[in-house]
Order: C-alpha cells, then structure tokens, then sequence
C-alpha cells in the first residue's frame, strides 16, 4: 500500500521527468492519481509538469469533493470520465506531445486504432488507442466522448491536442502514454518511407499472448 505521502512525491517526480524529456511543455498536461481512500490528487490548474509541488496537489475525496490544494486542471471531466468508466484505472495523464499531436493531423489516420502497428510494444500497453475529434480545451464534452467509449479503450487521442491514457496507477499510465507518443515519433519519422510493419498475424499473435483487450 502506497502512502498518499509517497504518491504525491511519485506523480511529482514522473511529471518532471516526462517535463525534462520535452513530452509535454510550459503549464501544458495533467495528471492525476487514486488514494487509497478512494479519493484523487489533481494537478492544479496552471502548474507546470516541472515544477509540482506535491503539497499543493488537488485533493479530492472519494465523493469527488475538492477538500484540499490548489484548483483542478480544467480538464477534470477526462479524468473523471476513465475513472467512472474504467474499474482498473488508478491513474490518467495527458500531455501536449508532439509528435502524436501531429500524427493525429494528418488526413489518413485511422480512428479507431491511431497507432500504427511499428512495434509490439504500443499493442501490449495501448491496445487500440481511439483518436477524437477536435473539442475546445476544457470542452466537457471530451469527457462525454470518453464515456461515450464505455471503458473498452484505455487511451485516447485528442485530435490537434494531446494523448490521454488511463494506467493501472501512476507508473503504468506515465510508460503508456510515453510509449504512445514513442509510437508515434516513429510513425512520423517513417512517413512516406513504407516501413515494413507487424502483419496483422503478428498483431494477432501478440494480442493472444499477452491478454490485450483488441476489439475487431
């Protein structure tokens, strides 16, 4: 069991890490995390990836009640919408990443399964991710898109925005999401150049043996 302590530092330091590493810039992305009591700590609305301050977290209890911190990220319905939807999900991030936002620009993506099949390691943390219309930031009704998925995806992508991803806790959703925009980096750098691709026997194979949830 994880001290809420512990997971304030821990959602502080991933959010610095993936802030270093360029994944998501200036007061851009939000993250949050369940506590053991059932309740969330939120990214405050404003903040910078690189600079959380874990006493200043959002704090909500488990009715959704805000008892603590500083005010919520706008994009509180996002979150909601996985947590209401998703019995696994422990943890949501969204990022501004780059090369997944242009991925999700360009005319021919698919949206029902956005990524590419370039490596097996996208499938087996993803599965088929749902890319979403454009929604104005803050927009309730990206929320309503989520649920209007019913907890069968555990990532979406925000067209012209950024990617979300719902993990089993905070680790798990930061290496998803990580590898999302990883997937994406590829794709973009391999357009145009017909890159050989997992045949959809592969796909298949890996789906089976490592129990991902991949609708047809």
């Amino acid at each position: 069991m994880t001290t809420e302590a512990a997971l304030r530092e821990q959602i502080c330091l991933l959010a610095k890490s993936m802030f270093d590493r360029g994944l998501t810039g200036g007061s851009t992305g939000n993250i949050s995390a369940r506590t053991d009591d059932g309740g969330l700590l939120v990214s405050p609305t404003g903040t910078s990836f690189g600079q959380l301050d874990p006493g200043r977290l959002s704090r909500f209890d488990a009715m959704g009640a805000l008892i603590d911190g500083d005010p919520p990220t706008k994009e509180m319905p996002l979150h909601t919408a996985f947590y209401d939807t998703r019995s696994t999900a422990g943890a949501v991030v969204h990022l501004h990443a780059c090369h997944s936002v242009a991925l999700s620009m360009m005319p021919d993506a698919d949206a029902d399964n956005f990524l590419p099949p370039l490596t097996p390691y996208g499938i087996m943390k993803l599965g088929k991710v749902q890319l979403l219309p454009f929604f104005m930031p803050g927009d309730a009704a990206m929320g309503e898109a989520v649920r209007g998925l019913a907890g069968k995806r555990s990532a979406v992508m925000l067209a012209n925005h950024g990617p979300v991803v719902a993990g089993a806790d905070v680790e798990a959703a930061c290496n998803a999401i990580e590898e999302l925009e990883d997937t994406a980096r590829l794709a973009m750098l391999t357009r145009g150049l017909n890159p050989r691709m997992l045949t959809a026997a592969q796909v298949q194979n890996v789906v089976t043996k490592f129990e991902v949830p991949w609708e047809t």
